[in-house]
């Protein structure tokens, strides 16, 4: 296997770090890279952007000739990314000896590491890989409200944060949309900018959907006890004895007579 390590740092940085690493060529110009990898051991490209208010888009196609490694150094104000796998698969895990997870074809995943333990992507050989990332800066910005609601989502206390279920459709044509923005310049990146933000909007909604929907059966059975509870407390006995008797016949229940005797 071969064994691959990227610093973090400002953008450029990485992307430098990605052609020495991956043996590639790479252009860029105002904010928009691309490396182009032609090597004994690898083919495919990496294309990136990076937006003033620090909005990370990025696109992989790479295709292997041997299993590699890639260990991407942690820092403390990672961003959150958002991962779109189109095809082939990645695997993750927190440090060389963590738990790996899977990330297939049609599958999305959000990951956060903060943590002293860095990230290992790993990719399988003589197969086609890829995936879109989208990373969301944690530090403050004029989306101030939406990068709140995405740490408080996305991110937890011991720093490694990961997520992998399957693909929203509606995403996916975000990103297909973002990829055919015909125009150039400011409004070209205004329009793009536009959408990233939509993605992560979705993102922290169905996140949200999901989790509070995991407790509605138990907030409504709650909910149902408690009422009944206050309506059988404002009963009086006749009204007891007639819901008894409407319940025994529903049911079908009978009681028998029950003669206690007194001591004497």
């Amino acid at each position: 296997m071969k064994k691959l390590y990227i610093n973090t740092g400002e953008f450029d940085a990485v992307f430098n770090d990605l052609k020495e690493s991956f043996s590639g060529k790479l252009t860029a110009k105002n904010n928009d890279y691309n490396l182009d990898i032609q090597s004994k051991w690898t083919k495919g490209s990496i294309k990136g952007t990076r937006f003033d208010d620090k909005v990370l888009f990025m696109h992989f196609d790479l295709e292997f000739h041997q299993e590699v490694s890639l260990s991407i150094e942690s820092f403390h104000s990672a961003p959150v990314f958002f991962v779109y796998c189109e095809n082939g698969t990645v695997s993750h895990s927190f440090g060389a000896n963590g738990d790996k997870k899977v990330l297939s074809k049609n599958q999305s995943a959000v990951l956060n590491n903060s943590s002293v333990i860095n990230s290992v992507l790993y990719f399988e050989s003589h197969k086609r890989i890829q995936f879109t990332l989208l990373g969301m800066p944690t530090i403050e910005n004029k989306n101030a409200e939406l990068i709140s609601q995405v740490k408080q989502r996305f991110t937890n206390d011991s720093g490694n944060y990961i997520y992998i279920g399957k693909g929203n459709s509606k995403i996916y044509e975000k990103i297909q949309e973002y990829k055919s923005v015909p125009q150039k310049g400011i409004v070209g990146t205004l329009l793009k900018k536009s959408i990233l933000k939509n993605i992560v909007e979705i993102e922290v909604e169905q996140h949200s959907f999901n989790y509070l929907k995991t407790f509605d059966p138990v907030v409504n059975m709650a909910i149902r006890q408690m009422n009944e509870i206050k309506r059988i407390s404002t009963m009086n006995f006749s009204e007891l004895l007639s819901t008894a008797k409407l319940f025994r016949s529903r049911h079908q229940w009978s009681f028998k007579p029950y003669n206690q005797k007194l001591a004497s």
